[in-house]
């Protein structure tokens, strides 16, 4: 995985819903967060129960696995072979976003789409769902911790600040604890950093990566 990872997907705890009426048939899509296989499974069984007398619920998801190929999965459900799910998916592989489950349910209006507007249909309301979604930023960064006296926390913590670091805790003990949040490539720069700021006098700890979401 590339040191500096990161990439955007919707926002937790959040689903985009959007409706779609085409030749009498209701196509109804919601979006939502998944990052595992029960999760995605978790979600399309929870849009189903919601609509018990639909006739088609169609999905699509495609998730990180950290080490591995993105794992990626479709359903047409009970539509013709390659019209419903793969359309749904082909526009999550192509949004940018990554994470991310469709599930599009259609109430069939009694009128036949054929193939090329199933597969427009489909397309159409993933397309239309995705509007909704406000995407967020997910990316890798590494903990770093410098201990400063009480005397000099406050001017060392604004200098970070100023040049651009994000503060993610500051513990006061015996002396302060100040934690930055930093890309794996940034680690030799801000140690020498520090070593500038403080004459030598401190130097960061660096602790294991972590993923930390951000405004997109």
């Amino acid at each position: 995985m590339d040191p500096d990872a990161e990439y955007l997907l919707p926002p937790a705890a959040h689903e985009a819903v959007a409706e779609l009426e085409i030749k009498r048939s209701r196509f109804i899509s919601h979006i939502a967060r998944v990052q595992s296989e029960d999760e995605a499974r978790q979600f399309v069984t929870r849009i189903r129960q919601r609509y018990p007398d639909a006739r088609h619920h169609c999905s699509a998801y495609y998730y990180n696995v950290e080490g591995a190929n993105p794992v990626e999965r479709s359903s047409d459900d009970g539509e013709p072979s390659g019209t419903a799910g793969k359309p749904i998916l082909d526009v999550l592989t192509g949004s940018g976003l990554e994470d991310i489950a469709c599930v599009v349910v259609r109430y069939f209006g009694g009128i036949k789409l054929g193939t090329g507007g199933l597969v427009r249909a489909y397309s159409d309301a993933t397309t239309e769902a995705l509007r909704q979604v406000v995407p967020v930023r997910r990316s890798l960064r590494m903990l770093a911790t410098m201990h400063f006296r009480h005397t000099d926390a406050g001017r060392y913590e604004a200098d970070l600040r100023a040049r651009g670091y994000v503060v993610t805790d500051v513990a006061y003990g015996a002396d302060v604890a100040l934690t930055v949040a930093i890309k794996p490539s940034e680690e030799e720069a801000l140690g020498a950093y520090v070593q500038a700021l403080t004459k030598g006098a401190v130097a960061p700890e660096f602790d294991s990566t972590m993923w930390v979401e951000l405004p997109a």
